[in-house]
């Protein structure tokens, strides 16, 4: 009897664990949950009737080397890490072969990390779609050889963020920005962490910062009609430390409350133009290097893809006849973006604190003449253009000759100054916000101070 009440005992025990167990299953979402009355406790792992707090997600870049797993909405409604990833995609028919990834698939993966219709899923860059994806299952068509085929349709940032809460910046890697030379003698130099330099110039770039060279003179070209000369060139360089900055506030209902993409940073260049500078048609305008970037900054489990084009140029106006030899430093620091609130939709942020020193400054005869040395830039996410700004700090000189018996007087003055320009798009629905049917300009930010200021046919 002895033995049969052990074994009792042991079946008893047994028993209790399986039921502990099957109560632990229910509460992770593993097996359906039973009905609960009034005074049954609340599951702990899936979401109940009552809104979940919102969370502050954390705005960061993707580690080095680290892949950008597939974020989805999980059971609780939060957006979560995946183990799955995007094998291909086609742009065309919007199809997407989804496999796990290969720490997932050892030693095997669950019956759970398969696509599902409703899945709203974020990748980084993946084959077939460089720019990262951002889509909602809306049909599973069977197994391939590389993974499941699923359908899919555009999806929002804030179908995966729900009610969370993010606020970031986050630095551009100056050794993910590709850097296309439009024209000779464009050298290209970045710094990082680790002290890791690269280019001509490397030693002499701050960490996180890529510097653009134009090494000769750039000549402006001999048209008929153009505003100057060829006799007059541009030389000098850019520096970037672009930084991108992600907020979004999901605590209202339906859309949400506040949501804001920009690109900030700090700006340093140096340049000289030099020539005469002949009144003509419109402004010359040279690009000289293009650049790209497609960074991934995590905003909690979700990795979103940051699409950056920035073009650099030279332009020169010209009204008159005016001989030039002027050089700047400029310094300071811009942001530019486009913000959104519920109360007030979404409007353009444009700002810049720079400031100009005249390295040397020579005008002689009469005239006026502009020459900036500026960027034009592009930011979107997922491939969606978002916003463009073009930012053109600037050197402004004029010329005035007057003739007094035996000589020419002549007043002269030279401004820096920075023109920022630029619009919102469509695409920053994305966000989920509602749509707007129009372009947005950014608005003309336009500041202008006076450098140096003197008389005399030719000054110094």
């Amino acid at each position: 009897m002895r033995k049969l009440s052990a074994r009792h005992a042991l079946l008893a025990a047994l028993a209790t664990v399986s039921l502990l167990t099957t109560g632990c299953s229910a509460e992770t979402g593993a097996s359906p949950p039973a009905a609960a009355g009034a005074d049954a406790p609340r599951p702990t792992g899936i979401a109940s009737p009552a809104p979940d707090p919102t969370r502050q997600l954390a705005v960061a870049g993707t580690p080095e080397g680290e892949p950008t797993a597939v974020a989805r909405v999980g059971e609780d409604g939060k957006a979560e890490k995946s183990p799955l990833k995007v094998a291909s995609y086609d742009r065309g028919s919007r199809r997407a072969v989804i496999s796990v990834t290969e720490k997932a698939s050892s030693p095997a993966a669950s019956p759970d990390d398969v696509p599902a219709v409703g899945d709203v899923i974020a990748s980084g860059p993946a084959p077939g779609a460089p720019d990262g994806l951002l889509a909602k299952v809306t049909d599973v068509t069977g197994k391939t050889g590389k993974g499941t085929e699923v359908k899919t349709e555009p999806a929002t940032l804030g179908a995966l963020l729900g009610d969370d809460k993010a606020d970031g910046t986050v630095p551009v890697d100056p050794a993910t920005v590709d850097v296309e030379p439009l024209v000779r003698g464009v050298k290209v130099s970045w710094a990082k962490a680790g002290n890791i330099r690269v280019g001509p110039e490397g030693a002499k770039v701050p960490l996180g910062s890529l510097r653009i060279d134009v090494g000769g003179a750039v000549p402006l070209p001999v048209t008929e009609g153009a505003p100057v000369s060829g006799s007059a060139s541009v030389a000098g360089y850019v520096q970037l430390a672009p930084e991108v900055e992600f907020s979004y506030d999901g605590s209202s209902a339906l859309t949400p409350d506040s949501a804001f993409l920009g690109l900030t940073g700090d700006w340093t260049s140096q340049w000289a133009l030099k020539g005469r500078a002949a009144a003509g048609g419109k402004p010359v305008r040279i690009p000289f290097a293009k650049l790209h970037a497609d960074p991934v900054i995590q905003v909690g489990p979700v990795p979103v893809v940051v699409n950056l084009d920035l073009t650099a140029y030279v332009q020169v106006a010209a009204d008159g006849s005016v001989s030039v030899d002027v050089k700047q430093d400029l310094k300071g620091g811009f942001r530019i973006g486009g913000s959104y609130s519920k109360s007030g939709g979404w409007k353009p942020v444009s700002t810049s604190d720079m400031t100009g020193t005249p390295v040397q400054a020579k005008i002689a005869a009469a005239g006026t003449v502009k020459a900036a040395l500026g960027a034009e830039a592009t930011v979107g996410l997922y491939g969606a253009v978002g916003l463009t700004a073009d930012l053109a700090p600037y050197v402004r000189g004029e010329a005035r000759a007057e003739a007094t018996p035996g000589s020419v007087v002549g007043a002269w003055k030279i401004y820096g100054g920075v023109d920022l320009t630029g619009w919102l798009q469509l695409q920053l629905s994305i966000f989920g916000t509602p749509i707007f049917e129009h372009r947005i300009p950014l608005g003309a930010l336009h500041r202008e101070w006076l450098l140096a200021q003197g008389k005399g046919g030719t000054v110094a």
